[in-house]
């Protein structure tokens, strides 16, 4: 089984990203390096990253005009990365301007932030219930190319229903024991896993734990990956 456990490196400098990835190197099965770490040591994380093996999935959030994004998502790649998120927002000619720049493969789309909930996509024009909004996200971006989506364990389920072909990375992952910290729409990785995610984005219950290879191994062990 591919250990689907990709952790958020969401720290502000190279040299915690590095310690924390050296260090769980062998228990998981990739590595997030997301806006402030690429706010702050740039490019060369990725490249840093992905020299230790596993893949990289670069959460820069692409959304901009068609030509900015192929060229931006083009130079991510050469960094190293093998995932890269653009929002699906952004509409189909831009996700399909980030699949060319990923050299047709790769390519992300964020459907709906799990920090947001339903008054906050009411508040912001859409009417729309939040799984109905996400589940429309994911057809307009499998219509695009795009290798998968990004959105909460909530509505997993759905997107897989709907679009089967697409990979799913669920963010929003907490084991029971964590606190829900600024998220709104989550689950734990058991439930996550057993709704069809196919990756697990986690951060702050590993990067921030006493022990984060424990919690990473506590996690595996909790989603049925062998413990050995």
């Amino acid at each position: 089984m591919v250990n689907p456990i990709i952790v958020a490196l969401d720290v502000p400098t190279l040299n915690e990203a590095t310690t924390l990835a050296e260090s769980l190197v062998e228990e998981v099965g990739g590595f997030k390096v997301g806006m402030e770490l690429l706010m702050g040591a740039g490019p060369v994380a990725i490249e840093t990253i992905a020299a230790m093996g596993p893949p990289v999935f670069v959460d820069a959030k692409l959304h901009d005009i068609p030509h900015t994004v192929e060229r931006a998502a083009m130079r991510i790649k050469a960094s190293g990365a093998r995932w890269v998120t653009a929002h699906a927002v952004g509409g189909q000619e831009m996700m399909e301007a980030a699949v060319i720049g990923m050299g047709g493969r790769g390519v992300l789309a964020v459907t709906m932030l799990t920090s947001l909930g339903q008054t906050d996509l009411e508040s912001v024009g859409v009417s729309a219930l939040a799984s109905d909004y996400v589940v429309s996200l994911a057809s307009l971006a499998a219509s695009s190319n795009t290798e998968g989506v990004v959105c909460s364990p909530d509505e997993i389920r759905r997107v897989k229903e709907k679009e089967p072909a697409l990979m799913v990375f669920a963010p929003g992952v907490r084991p029971v024991s964590s606190e829900v910290d600024d998220q709104k729409r989550v689950a734990t990785p058991e439930h996550a896993r057993a709704n069809g995610a196919d990756f697990l984005v986690i951060g702050r219950p590993i990067t921030r734990a006493a022990d984060p290879v424990t919690a990473a191994r506590e996690i595996a062990t909790a989603i049925g990956l062998s413990d050995s």
